[in-house]
């Protein structure tokens, strides 16, 4: 992958001739693509693609995500659940959410074989606590917050690298008075989603 730093004299000049490779990259292409009269949306969508191509280090959705060009498929163990929750599927619904957004929003393919997938992601809950935040007079509880804490390692198999490895939490508030376990049931998978886009987001965005 090439860098380009700024700053100086020496700036204009990288510019130059960056401005110099995208040009003379892309010109037979918007050639073949003026001799096709393609309409201005279809011609502006192909140009984005085209683009895309000339990096050659990653891999760009339009969701934002980038993932290495040697990553074609992924492993998602099933989550490991080490809390005391007394909800018996943040597991298996944590999994899901995981693979919702590597495998469905990104080229990767879900690969069931830990060792013969490129890249593996290893997720456990370490903690699950659910407190009041607010009381009536007489000590009853009206609003409780779920709160999550979650480990994720996320390891490149063909570079024999760790590409991530931290801690995630979140947390929801619900009405113990009116909803009971189904609010709480509710606000634990509510963080749970927000826990899964905050690891997709770091484990793709850092290239």
């Amino acid at each position: 992958m090439k860098t380009f730093e700024t700053g100086g004299r020496g700036d204009v000049e990288t510019r130059g001739r960056l401005f110099f490779f995208v040009h003379t990259s892309i010109r037979p292409h918007l050639h073949t693509l003026h001799q096709r009269r393609l309409p201005a949306r279809r011609y502006g969508l192909a140009l984005l693609l085209m683009l895309g191509t000339l990096g050659g280090c990653g891999y760009y959705s339009f969701t934002g995500a980038t993932i290495p060009s040697n990553l074609n498929t992924i492993a998602i163990p099933l989550v490991e659940d080490r809390s005391l929750s007394p909800l018996t599927t943040l597991d298996e619904r944590l999994t899901e959410a995981l693979i919702n957004r590597f495998v469905r929003q990104t080229r990767l393919s879900l690969q069931t074989n830990e060792d013969e997938a490129d890249a593996v992601l290893t997720v456990s809950i370490d903690r699950y606590q659910n407190a009041p935040t607010a009381v009536t007079g007489d000590e009853r509880a009206t609003r409780n917050r779920v709160t999550l804490t979650v480990s994720v390692r996320y390891f490149d198999r063909t570079q024999d690298q760790e590409l991530l490895r931290r801690s995630f939490s979140s947390f929801e508030d619900y009405d113990p008075l009116e909803g009971g376990l189904e609010a709480e049931e509710q606000a634990a998978e509510a963080a749970l989603e927000n826990i899964a886009d905050d690891i997709f987001t770091a484990a793709t965005s850092n290239w």
